[in-house]
């Protein structure tokens, strides 16, 4: 891996330097406490609203397409109210 990096390094003239994004963004990056707040929600709701068990609703979220556009947080679904990801989880898209 570091022979393939170095040598694309050498080809594209790539200078030395620190690329660290995340310390110079101007917004906060999400913790995994702050997704897992997002889960929670969307969890205790589609529990209240189909009568199942958090343990089964909690993997049956997990392992739908709407976890990978939550955890993607560049994206604008993570930022969006519960109710729409209720909604969007239950039509099976983004609305």
């Amino acid at each position: 891996m570091d022979k393939i990096s170095d040598e694309l390094i050498d080809n594209y003239h790539i200078e030395q330097g620190t690329f660290d994004n995340i310390s110079v963004a101007k917004y906060a990056i999400p913790t995994h406490w702050d997704i897992g707040k997002v889960y929670k929600r969307l969890i205790i709701d589609l529990c209240n609203q189909q009568n199942k068990e958090p343990i089964e609703m909690l993997i049956e979220v997990y392992n739908s397409w709407l976890s990978r556009k939550i955890e993607d947080f560049n994206s604008s679904l993570y930022y969006e109210s519960p109710a729409y990801l209720y909604e969007s989880y239950i039509k099976g898209d983004v609305l």
